[in-house]
């Protein structure tokens, strides 16, 4: 659900930006002028050095819509239970039709000069990232815990694929139970093969 005034739609209403140590982070902003008017924007921040906005200003003509790209430059500390107080503001203004971005101006969103300025404040959030594929931890037989890394790419790696090590080779087997316990970052598989006593 966007945050709407009069002149503007701008989704999301709330920015939210992954936290991730030392990685820049981007989150688009869609303006939408459903009016029959053009309307000029501009964007602001209370962190204007903790974040790149472009464009910053423009303008949008009637029943279309622009996108904006908020950056957050790449944190190097994590604040305390990754609170964040920073704040965005989306001014906009009717503008005469035919003006570009080059064209507008500080003075077009001051409102002691009887422009009709309309305003959208936008909180900022840090989320945390998706978790990464990167552990699959499964039971067997209640006891046996299967944890798997998925850094490499192992869809090449078929059944009837042989891995050796020194001395060692793992082959799978037609028969039997083949428990994957370990695949590491060397890209070994250690299996345990169970095998089954008649009875």
């Amino acid at each position: 659900m966007a945050a709407s005034c009069d002149l503007l739609d701008v989704d999301p209403p709330e920015l939210q930006f992954p936290f991730v140590l030392g990685k820049q982070i981007s989150c688009p902003l869609r303006l939408t002028n459903s009016t029959k008017s053009t309307v000029a924007f501009k964007v602001k921040t209370t962190s204007p050095r903790k974040y790149c906005v472009r464009p910053n200003n423009g303008v949008v003509p009637p029943r279309s819509d622009c996108t904006v790209v908020v950056t957050m430059q790449a944190p190097t500390v994590v604040p305390p239970d990754l609170q964040c107080k920073d704040k965005f503001l989306v001014q906009s203004v009717v503008v005469s039709d035919g003006l570009s971005a080059k064209d507008i101006t500080s003075q077009v969103f001051m409102k002691e000069g009887g422009n009709a300025v309309e305003e959208v404040k936008l909180k900022v959030t840090y989320v945390m990232p998706p978790e990464p594929a990167s552990e699959i931890a499964e039971e067997h037989g209640g006891s046996e815990r299967i944890l798997v890394p998925m850094q490499r790419n192992v869809d090449s790696v078929r059944n009837t694929s042989e891995l050796s090590s020194g001395s060692v080779s793992l082959r799978s087997a037609e028969v039997g139970t083949l428990s994957l316990l370990n695949i590491f970052d060397t890209g070994f598989f250690i299996a345990k093969i169970s095998k089954e006593t008649n009875s």
